[in-house]
C-alpha cells in the first residue's frame, strides 16, 4: 500500500503545534510520521515526555511513527541494539538508522520482540542492504527511506536515486522518499532551503513531486520533509491517486464539448505498440466512431500538447494523443490543450499499456 506522511520536529516546534499538525494531516488520510531523535539535549526526561505525548496523538490518529536515530543516541541513553524496548516504550513503531552499524547488529534488530520496523538509509548507494540480508535478517521488519537535503544543490541526482531505490525494491523492501512543502520552514537543521530527496524537485509544486515519486514505481511512501505544510498542500496531496498518473492540463477556450469530454472523462492508456512521437490513447476513436470532429485548431505541435485527430484523418478521427516531440501539423490534427509545463517531464515515465488521466487546472 502506498501512503502519505509528514515530518515533525519537537525540538524545533511547540508541542501543541505539532499535535494540531498531526490531527490535520490525519484528516487528509496521512498515515505515517517521520521524526528526529538523533540526540537528546538538555532535560532528557522533558524531551522524552514530549516525544511520548506527540507519538500518543499520532497513535490516536492511526499513524505509524518512525524515529530517526543514531549510534550517538544509543550511547547517550545507554541503549543496546539487542534491546530496543526504549523505543517501544515511547510509542514508536520503528527506528530509522541515519548511520548504520556493521550489518550483523541491524540483522539482530530485525528480530526485536517489540516488532519495531528497522528503516535503512537508501541514499548512500552501498551494498548495505545486501550485507544486512547476508546476516539472515528478518526482511518483513525492514524498511528503506531516502535522505532529505536542506541545502540547495545537494539533493540526489535522478540516476543515483533510481539505482539506489531499485536495490531495495528488488529485495521487496518497502521504500520511502521525501518531498518539500513550499510554505513550510521547519526542519532538523538551521539551513532550510526545502527538504526534498531529489534535487530536481526543489522548485517543483509539491503535488508534482509526489506524482513523480509514485510514477517511478520505486517509492511506496511519500513524506513531506519540512513542517508545517499548509492545509491546501495536504488536501491536494490527498487527492492524488498513487496508482494512476494524473496529468494537470489546460484546454483551449474553443474546444468543443465532445473533445473536452474525451480529454477529461474518457479512460486513457498508452498503446502497446509505442511511438517515439506521441502517447496514443485510441479507444475514443472507437467509441465516437461516426462523430464529426472538425479541424478547428491546427498549429505546429510541441511536446506536451494534447491532440485529438479531426475527421480529415478518417479512421483516426477522435483519437487522443500527447505529443512527445515537436512535430509539424498537416492541418488535420487539433491541438485541444496542453499538459502544464512543470509536468511535461512526467510523460517520459508513461509505459506501454499504462493507464493515465487528465485533471483540468483552473
Amino acid at each position: 500500500m502506498k501512503r502519505l506522511g509528514i515530518s515533525v520536529y519537537p525540538n524545533h516546534s511547540k508541542v501543541e503545534e505539532v499535535k494540531q499538525y498531526i490531527e490535520l494531516a490525519s484528516k487528509y488520510n496521512f498515515k505515517r510520521i517521520f521524526t528526529c531523535l538523533l540526540s537528546v539535549e538538555g532535560n532528557k526526561e522533558k524531551v522524552i515526555k514530549e516525544f511520548k505525548d506527540i507519538i500518543a496523538v499520532a497513535k490516536e490518529n492511526s499513524m505509524e511513527v518512525i524515529a530517526d536515530v543514531s549510534p550517538q543516541l544509543f550511547e547517550e541513553l545507554e541503549i543496546s541494539y539487542a534491546d530496543l524496548s526504549f523505543f517501544k516504550d515511547i510509542g514508536a513503531d520503528g527506528i530509522r538508522l541515519d548511520n548504520g552499524f556493521t550489518g550483523n547488529e541491524e540483522s539482530v534488530m530485525t528480530f526485536n520482540p517489540q516488532g519495531l520496523k528497522i528503516e535503512l538509509n537508501i541514499s548512500n548507494g552501498t551494498k548495505y542492504l545486501e550485507n544486512i540480508l547476508s546476516y539472515q535478517a528478518n526482511p518483513s521488519n525492514l524498511y528503506g527511506c531516502h535522505n532529505f537535503y536542506p541545502h540547495r544543490f545537494t539533493g540526489l541526482g535522478y540516476d543515483h536515486f533510481i539505482k539506489t531505490s531499485k536495490q531495495y525494491k528488488e529485495q521487496g523492501v518497502k521504500t520511502a522518499a521525501f518531498i518539500s512543502s513550499a510554505t513550510a520552514t521547519i526542519g532538523p537543521w538551521l539551513v532550510s532551503e526545502g527538504l526534498c530527496t531529489l534535487e530536481m524537485h526543489r522548485e517543483l509544486p509539491i503535488v508534482t513531486q509526489a506524482k513523480h515519486l509514485w510514477a517511478t514505481e520505486l517509492i511506496d511512501d511519500v513524506i513531506i520533509g519540512n513542517a508545517f505544510a499548509s492545509e491546501e498542500e495536504l488536501r491536494a496531496l490527498s487527492e492524488i491517486d498513487p496508482y494512476q498518473l494524473s496529468l494537470n492540463c489546460k484546454l483551449v477556450k474553443e474546444i468543443p464539448e465532445t473533445e473536452q469530454k474525451i480529454v477529461l472523462e474518457e479512460p486513457h492508456f498508452n498503446r502497446g505498440d509505442v511511438s517515439d512521437y506521441a502517447i496514443r490513447s485510441t479507444q475514443s476513436r472507437v467509441k465516437y466512431n461516426g462523430h464529426e470532429f472538425p479541424a478547428f485548431n491546427t498549429p505546429d505541435i510541441n511536446k506536451g500538447d494534447i491532440l485529438i485527430e479531426s475527421s480529415l484523418y478518417i479512421r483516426y478521427a477522435g483519437e487522443l494523443q500527447i505529443a512527445l516531440l515537436p512535430m509539424g501539423n498537416s492541418g488535420k490534427t487539433n491541438v485541444v490543450g496542453r499538459v502544464v509545463q512543470e509536468e511535461v517531464f512526467l510523460l517520459d515515465l508513461i509505459k506501454p499499456w499504462q493507464k493515465f488521466k487528465f485533471h483540468l487546472k483552473k
